[in-house]
């Protein structure tokens, strides 16, 4: 049987040579192998066709994932049954997510681990730890060259001892995330060594062309990425041929047109979830499938793929979720999120938005966005956040411009001058990275207080930090803190004298714990002790308010330009969050609230307002107001 064909005929054989290699399906299993493989079936009829040996490959992917659920922990087989009693955990409005570099911020894995005392001081409920898999000396593209799935960086720790934080941060009530990189590995990967070698069984893992005929071919509809490092998609290897290089030259393509693939990295997946790991960051979701005359971005193979290795994960480690990384158009990113797909996604568009808000003194472009892309499907949620280990690119739609007559180059022309301080009166202190003198293009990095106006001395700065996260708190989902912007961290200069990092500016916006600021936190006259002061409040706050739980939204016409408003429901009452982009104060008039009755509180501050006088926000000021409706008659 070389082909898919009949279904319940393919599924029987699958188990059969499952167990015929693992043992008998213990019950469990086997009832999840019933429900999902139907799906997975079709979807490998979808991506692979009628391929010989297809159905071989099949029951290769149904093996790795029994063997991979007989080894699974116990503790973590118990945390299956409790995600599968609560599937939308991720929704409440308890979640409080925070990023770092292991490295960076605690020197260690272990050092990570010590750190958990002042996580749970801060509320967190999911900590995402940047690349921590081994990759190649020297520059590695922040650890997104992965020379092995299955070995830490021995700088930060062993997987031993991976395995031990993620139980201890599962213990505090804080999901353990990682980045999953599957477009592509290092050059020093073994498949990649045994590609080029050309070893039996590896020979078609990436995609290797003898001359330039198909790369020119395919660099005809494709963008380049990375144009400091390589013009086009390919590389030329020192042997003359040339292999697909999206990225930067160290990072080859995988090739998942080839179901070996499928099945070697639905393997790391499962190993992965056996270690812990609760959400998996899928890099570079967009790229993952090649079509020659496509941009080969945002194909459909690649949603599919994505279905595939869910249906995969439901068998065998079914509490595991993914996390999109998908920085494209806004109509392409909602399309990875589904309960089937995708479960939470980044929200570049409402990050983006916010520094634009805050450049330009104008809240339509972001008000636009929440109005008309904030919705999701259920059981699914947006990652909200104020700033990345990545740079901004601004993703917002042209055609979203053109309605408020906003010409969606030039604006983005302007927004790149104004972050990198090249803005007369700027407040931000960003710098550009890969700019692109052929196209224009051009992306910004700096950290939250620098591009907010913080490093500059500006009199809004401060205001602005908590203006944005604010934001990412109120908007639904999981809000995430990149781990020191609490403390109000500035840029990182220095990076300039490190050789591994002096080409990439992005390392300007991932500075090393700032120990000092730390010490201060508690000082409200100082920067630092400000900032953290007032996040914590809203950290506090929203895990004390169910209206923010989930991901609805209702609008609230604010008729000011300068004012953002939507509201978040709850049972018989409502917030309605208020945020003034501009530098003056501004004033909504009673008739905005006639919906209302009169008597609000700003959750923030505590205090008493009646909505029948209107009510102030003062310049880059928010507000959480507490709002019961009126009823009719």
């Amino acid at each position: 049987m070389g082909t898919l064909s009949n279904l319940y005929a393919d599924l029987d054989y699958c188990r059969t040579a499952a167990e015929a290699k693992s043992g008998p399906f213990d019950g469990d299993f086997a009832a999840r192998y019933e429900e999902h493989f139907p799906t997975l079936h079709g979807l490998f009829q979808q991506i692979y066709g009628e391929r010989e040996g297809l159905l071989e490959a099949l029951a290769e992917v149904i093996a790795v994932a029994q063997e991979s659920w007989n080894e699974r922990p116990r503790d973590l087989k118990e945390l299956d049954a409790a995600r599968a009693a609560d599937p939308t955990w991720f929704t409440s409005e308890k979640m409080l997510g925070g990023v770092c570099y292991a490295d960076r911020y605690a020197g260690s894995l272990a050092g990570v681990g010590n750190q958990i005392p002042y996580f749970t001081e801060l509320g967190l409920t999911y900590l995402h730890l940047m690349p921590l898999f081994k990759s190649p000396e020297g520059d590695n593209d922040g650890g997104y060259a992965v020379s092995s799935y299955r070995e830490v960086d021995p700088k930060l720790g062993t997987m031993a001892e991976l395995r031990a934080l993620a139980t201890k941060l599962r213990a505090a009530g804080i999901s353990p995330v990682v980045d999953f990189i599957f477009n592509h590995t290092s050059s020093e990967h073994e498949w990649a060594q045994k590609c080029v070698a050309g070893e039996p069984g590896f020979e078609d893992f990436y995609l290797i062309f003898p001359d330039r005929e198909l790369p020119d071919q395919y660099e005809r509809t494709t963008r380049e990425i990375f144009p400091d490092d390589h013009p086009g998609s390919f590389i030329q290897l020192p042997d003359g041929r040339w292999i697909w290089s999206t990225f930067y030259h160290f990072q080859w393509d995988l090739n998942y047109a080839n179901p070996a693939v499928f099945r070697a990295m639905a393997g790391e997946m499962l190993f992965l979830a056996n270690q812990g790991i609760e959400i998996l960051r899928m890099d570079a979701v967009a790229f993952i499938w090649k079509k020659l005359g496509t941009p080969c971005e945002s194909l459909p193979e690649a949603h599919l793929l994505l279905q595939a290795f869910n249906e995969v994960l439901r068998i065998a480690a079914p509490s595991l979720l993914f996390k999109s990384e998908a920085i494209v158009h806004p109509d392409e990113v909602i399309e990875y999120i589904s309960p089937g797909e995708c479960q939470i996604s980044y929200n570049p568009l409402q990050m983006a938005l916010t520094w634009e808000a805050l450049a330009t003194r104008d809240a339509r472009l972001l008000n636009q966005a929440l109005v008309h892309r904030h919705a999701l499907p259920p059981g699914t949620a947006w990652v909200n956040y104020v700033r990345s280990h990545d740079d901004i690119g601004w993703t917002f739609s042209d055609e979203d411009a053109m309605a408020l007559g906003i010409d969606g180059h030039a604006h983005r022309r302007f927004l790149n001058d104004f972050y990198v301080g090249r803005f007369a009166g700027g407040f931000a202190r960003g710098v550009p990275f890969q700019e692109n003198p052929k196209t224009g293009d051009a992306r910004v990095a700096g950290t939250t207080a620098s591009l907010a106006g913080v490093e500059k001395g500006d009199d809004g700065g401060e205001d602005r930090v908590i203006l944005a996260h604010a934001l990412a708190l109120s908007t639904g989902g999981i809000p995430l803190l990149y781990l020191g912007d609490e403390v109000g961290q500035l840029n990182d200069y220095y990076y300039r004298n490190r050789p591994a990092e002096a080409g990439d500016s992005r390392w300007v916006h991932r500075p090393f714990r700032p120990d000092g600021a730390y010490a201060v936190r508690e000082d409200p006259r100082t920067m630092s002790g400000r900032i953290f002061q007032r996040l914590t409040r809203l950290f506090e706050v929203r895990r004390e308010t169910p209206e923010f739980a989930g991901n609805e939204l209702i609008e609230f016409v604010t008729n000011n330009g300068h004012v953002l408003g939507f509201q978040r429901p709850g049972e018989g009452t409502r917030i309605v969050v208020l945020a003034n982009v501009d530098d003056h104060p501004a004033l909504l008039s009673t008739h905005r609230f006639a919906g209302f009755e009169p008597d609000a509180v700003d959750l923030i501050s505590g205090e008493a307002h009646d909505l029948s006088g209107g009510v102030n926000i003062p310049a880059h000021g928010v507000l959480w107001l507490k709002v019961t409706p009126r009823t009719a008659g």
